[in-house]
């Protein structure tokens, strides 16, 4: 068995190219083919992106970012690898290539800040089905509250502020979003919700904020309720307040994609313009060495405690 420890980073995954489009499409709707009116919209997103998202680049440069950090803080030590919830490699690919190599101790860590049992709690429960009684995985179930982090979102935040028009930066409303989920996880007493408010308080009290809020994004186009209020409607909403100007911070995602260059950079600023409101949002973390170096705390302080 080799003694070095696994690192599996997980993500969603995202097509590569406009003809993967319909088979991610498929896959991620559970092998169900979307309608030629579903596929078209999201055709019609990316292209107002530049025809395909960056993720799949962005991911890359992040496992390779967190692998050049954890060599230069614990030469040696570490092994770290991507695994996919929907495109190549999957999550079980990764994990039987460390097996092949003798790797058995494997953190597994989800590029998503907050816990959920229909986020990081399906990916860990993947890695670990997979990995089964031939190794031990060290799951991180969140790592918003990970030293640096904060800190690196309140300078993000006080960045984008300082981009809105002067005479109304000091009344600028800072919205905290993530992406939706069904409202049935809150029944299940999920702690995604609980975790995003604790992250916007956190980044505020660094940042010194004093309007601040959260809201949702992205929800899925399924019958079922989910979280709100929704990121548009609030925006939508803002001149009846007496609010002119508004800072989203994407603090759920962490890369460049969909949800960020269409959802944020598309459709809120969109409705914001629309409704005589100006907004700007933070920079993605994407291989920030910064960010980098947050993932490898966490990850070393979870391999010194197995």
């Amino acid at each position: 068995m080799s003694p070095r420890i696994g690192v599996l980073v997980m993500a969603y995954g995202t097509p590569g190219s406009r003809d993967e489009i319909e088979p991610y499409y498929t896959r991620i709707r559970h092998g169900r083919p979307p309608t030629p009116e579903q596929l078209a919209d999201l055709v019609r997103r990316y292209e107002a992106i530049g025809g395909i998202s960056p993720l799949a680049e962005r991911t890359r440069a992040q496992v390779q970012g967190l692998d050049d950090v954890l060599e230069e803080r614990a030469p040696g030590e570490f092994d770290v690898r991507f695994g996919s919830k929907y495109t190549e490699p999957s999550i079980e690919e990764t994990v039987a290539s460390f097996l092949d190599d003798g790797i058995t101790t494997i953190v597994g860590l989800t590029l998503t800040p907050h816990s959920a049992s229909l986020g990081s709690g399906e990916y860990l429960e993947r890695a670990r089905t997979a990995l089964g009684d031939k190794g031990t995985l060290l799951a991180i179930r969140e790592w918003y509250d990970t030293q640096g982090f904060s800190e690196l979102l309140a300078t993000r935040v006080l960045n984008a502020r300082a981009k809105l028009p002067e005479n109304t930066q000091d009344d600028a409303l800072v919205i905290f979003s993530a992406h939706s989920l069904p409202e049935k996880i809150l029944a299940q007493g999920d702690p995604y919700p609980d975790q995003l408010q604790d992250s916007a308080d956190r980044i505020a009290a660094v940042a010194n904020l004093d309007r601040y809020e959260i809201a949702w994004q992205s929800a899925g186009r399924t019958p079922d309720p989910w979280i709100g209020p929704d990121i548009l409607e609030v925006i939508g909403g803002l001149p009846e307040r007496g609010i002119r100007a508004v800072v989203v911070c994407p603090v759920g995602f962490v890369a460049d994609h969909l949800e960020v260059l269409y959802d944020v950079d598309v459709e809120a600023m969109g409705v914001a313009a629309s409704s005589g409101v100006a907004l700007t949002r933070t920079a993605s973390l994407n291989d920030d060495k910064e960010f980098m170096n947050v993932l490898a705390t966490k990850v070393l302080e979870v391999a010194a405690n197995r």
